[in-house]
């Protein structure tokens, strides 16, 4: 069963003290509803014996003040009981049903506070975090397991309390009216739902962890079907897809059923032994008063009670068999949650632009969990203004370097510097909004060009006239309005499925372009275009802002042989550095790799 410990810490401090005050008024209703039971009893004492209106002190001083209302006789007064116990249970019903409102809107609302404090740490971790994670997995603890959770951990933990709180409220009350039955009635109930639940338990807590397994291999196997679908229809491999899915969602689907009989048994044997019981009592009351007549209002006490108890004792029960089924999925939550690194990243800071020169200076790196080193002593200058290319084999550390430059990884040894400036962590974010960057995979999603060139934009925020001339430069205009049934309004699918690679990258080329930046990171951005598209791109983009610097890394050595400066990237290491022509003279490896393309 996870730790009270752990259901808290998902609530932020105002949640906490929202869930206090609503215990509060838990308890104030659990105390109406011993009064509600209570008053019940006087009620079919007068009933059966109208006498102890004058024999019982209590009932003759309610029937003195009673008579300030015009009650006159026994039947009136009956009447004005009936009355008074109809008002305190509307009293003790209206006041549950608020609690009972407040309390399922402050449990729904937590699965809206959780997710969101998810998707907060998650997309606030460095860029190396996500190295390590699966995509599948980090959508399933948002979507699905916070929704287990709440429902599972933190409603049954609410439901235990004020359950708890009101059986133990009845049971005392019981107390005072028969101490030896109460006794036996409570030890009786809280035995038999303790053995179950010792049965239980365990059992409870493995298909939890299964039933966790299977939630992540239902999320990775749709993940992989739909973001593959062009790769599963061309091999035929829809029956592979629905065999992968299907297995885990049907050990998904019977732990969950599990989990809800495996919760409900004690009601069906219970209710067998409350039926027995009551019998019993009866039998015992009728043996101590003497008559039925005089045991009849403590027989309606004990039977309005047991009316109240039982169904609060089998949600206890049920929650404390939830709780345990769910405990893996909040042990997952609070470890992701506790684990998420806090980081300022300085959202309002001015943006640091680039007037000077971009250093990487002896700059060494290493990606997690691997032991080859991926750059080793890095050291290069990079002008404001300048147009500088990186080239080399694939895995060279071309986009590893370009990927530290974008304050995306944090290097081990050395040092980033923009204008004499260090970049960390803490002020990345200052320097991002000066670059706009092109990967070789654009990204798009399931909206119109104007939408995706504009990427991340508010659509009240959004300018089309800049939309307009960033497609321009990138080649695509003429496209968007001459071929496209509704222009920039025209939606390209699921990551641009409607579209050409050519024609997507040309979208990735405007949307770098959209917010006018400083420095432009093409990486294999042009590999999707012809030639000649490519030579009219390149030509618009250098033509676009001459203080503008750019980054390329590229395969096909043309894209980059009119840059100021060539880097020549070879495990690592920068093995030469030049224009096209320097390095053709003096770089063997160069001239090789240029006569190989």
């Amino acid at each position: 069963m996870p730790s009270l410990k752990k259901l808290i810490f998902l609530l932020s401090n105002r949640e906490k003290k929202n869930a206090v005050i609503l215990m509060i008024m838990i308890l104030f209703m659990a105390f109406l509803d011993v009064i509600g039971v209570a008053s019940i009893m006087p009620f079919i004492a007068v009933l059966t014996n109208p006498n102890l209106i004058e024999t019982n002190a209590i009932l003759n001083m309610i029937f003195e003040y009673s008579s300030t209302f015009g009650i006159e006789n026994s039947k009136q007064f009956l009447f004005f009981l009936g009355i008074l116990v109809f008002i305190l249970l509307f009293v003790s019903l209206a006041f549950k049903t608020f609690t009972i409102y407040l309390q399922l809107r402050f449990i729904q609302n937590r699965e809206y506070t959780i997710g969101k404090r998810l998707v907060e740490g998650y997309l606030h971790q460095p860029y190396s975090w996500f190295l390590n994670r699966n995509s599948a997995d980090l959508d399933k603890s948002i979507l699905s397991e916070v929704a287990t959770t709440v429902s599972g951990g933190i409603s049954p933990m609410m439901e235990f309390i004020a359950k708890g709180l009101t059986s133990i409220a009845l049971l005392i009350f019981l107390v005072f009216i028969d101490p030896k039955l109460a006794i036996i009635i409570s030890f009786t109930l809280g035995a038999s739902y303790l053995i179950i639940y010792k049965f239980t338990r365990g059992f409870l807590n493995q298909i939890g962890r299964e039933r966790l397994k299977a939630n992540n291999l239902r999320f990775l196997s749709l993940s992989e079907a739909f973001g593959a679908i062009k790769e599963v229809k061309v091999n035929g491999l829809e029956k592979n897809y629905i065999k992968k899915f299907s297995e885990p969602a049907r050990i998904y689907a019977r732990h969950m059923a599990s989990s809800m009989i495996l919760t409900q048994i004690p009601r069906f044997l219970l209710e067998a032994i409350a039926f027995g019981g009551m019998l019993l009592v009866i039998l015992y009351l009728m043996g101590e008063t003497g008559t039925f007549t005089n045991a009849l209002p403590i027989i309606a006490l004990y039977s309005f009670a047991g009316y109240r108890l039982m169904p609060a004792i089998q949600q206890m029960y049920s929650s404390a068999g939830q709780l345990r089924f769910v405990g893996p999925a909040v042990d997952a939550l609070y470890e992701d949650l506790k684990n998420l690194q806090s980081i300022n990243l300085n959202e309002d800071q001015d943006i640091l632009q680039l007037n000077k020169s971009i250093s990487l200076n002896k700059i060494y790196f290493n990606y997690p969990n691997t032991s080859r080193t991926a750059l080793k002593n890095i050291s290069l200058n990079i002008p404001a203004g300048s147009k500088i290319g990186l080239v080399g084999a694939t895995g060279s550390g071309k986009t590893t370097i370009v990927d530290i430059i974008l304050g995306l990884l944090e290097t081990q040894r050395g040092t980033l510097e923009v204008d004499g400036k260090i970049i960390k962590k803490e002020n990345s974010r200052t320097w991002q909004k000066s670059i706009g960057y092109v990967p070789q995979n654009i990204y798009l999603s399931d909206d119109s060009i104007a939408a995706n060139i504009a990427f991340g934009t508010d659509l009240n925020d959004l300018k089309t006239e800049r939309v307009e001339r960033s497609a321009k430069i990138a080649n695509l205009h003429e496209f968007v309005i001459n071929e496209l049934p509704n222009k920039y309004q025209t939606t390209v699918g699921e990551r641009g499925v409607r579209l050409s690679g050519g024609q997507r990258q040309r979208i990735g080329i405007a949307r770098a372009l959209y917010h006018n930046p400083k420095l432009l990171i093409l990486d294999e951005a042009t590999s999707a275009l012809d030639n000649l598209t490519e030579k009219i791109v390149m030509e618009k983009v250098n033509n676009f802002s001459k203080d503008m610097t750019t980054i390329l890394i590229a395969h096909r050595l043309s894209t980059v042989k009119d840059c100021d400066i060539i880097f020549l990237i070879e495990e690592g290491q920068i093995i030469g550095q030049g224009t096209f022509e320097e390095l053709m003279k003096v770089n063997n490896r160069f001239r090789e790799t240029v006569e190989n393309n």
